[in-house]
């Protein structure tokens, strides 16, 4: 039942060349920037597919880009990202699940292919929890990987200055204003700039096992 679940919804752009992982060229290609963003996505499917108390979406963006999500993504949920900024898409993502009746929405960005399973595992658990009115899973970059609400907060998402190092804590100071009770996962880091990737190669290279598959593959075929 809907009222007994809260949706885990990845929000996702097409990995078209040129307009996803820009910055990261160079040291990539925009060819291989958006295979790499690709591979991120299809390593985020899998984890919250291995969500077993949750239900799978995915925000997508652009509108004509559905079938491509329908391919990867069989038997999550599609929402259209609708809004000017990402303030806008994630209200209306987060609100369009809730009034679906799912009992709490979590958003999660897709460009955290390490991320532990365990941290979107506590995210869940802690969305269950009356005592809480939002989590965050901030980055360590001064945003967040993670927002999950039961309710949608619409002043915590308008007039942001997104992408900048400012957005988890106004985020937090928006929502001590409001009276909500914030309860923050460990921080992460997401893969923006060459740096990022620099530190990714190298926790793949040091990590045993196979996960982010999809990721670690990207790399592999270009060894050499």
């Amino acid at each position: 039942m809907l009222m007994e679940a809260i949706a885990v919804v990845i929000m996702a752009k097409a990995p078209r060349a040129g307009e996803v992982k820009t910055r990261l060229c160079p040291p990539l290609s925009l060819a291989d920037a958006s295979e790499l963003y690709r591979r991120f996505l299809l390593d985020k499917i899998d984890q919250v597919r291995a969500l077993r108390t949750a239900s799978p979406a995915i925000a997508y963006t652009p509108a004509e880009a559905r079938a491509f999500f329908e391919k990867i993504a069989p038997g999550f949920v599609l929402v259209p990202q609708r809004g000017a900024d990402l303030g806008d898409r994630l209200a209306n993502s987060l609100g369009e699940l809730l009034d679906q009746g799912y009992r709490g929405a979590l958003a999660i960005d897709s460009d955290t292919p390490t991320l532990p399973l365990g941290f979107l595992e506590q995210g869940l658990d802690l969305l269950t929890t009356p005592e809480v009115d939002v989590v965050l899973g901030p980055t360590e970059d001064g945003g967040y990987y993670l927002i999950g609400l039961r309710t949608v907060y619409r002043e915590l998402f308008e007039a942001m200055a997104w992408s900048t190092s400012r957005v988890f804590p106004e985020t937090i100071r928006r929502a001590d204003a409001k009276g909500l009770r914030v309860a923050c996962l460990p921080a992460w880091y997401d893969i923006d700039t060459s740096d990022d990737l620099a530190r990714l190669r190298m926790a793949l290279a040091a990590s045993d096992g196979d996960s982010p598959r999809h990721t670690r593959a990207f790399f592999l075929e270009r060894q050499g």
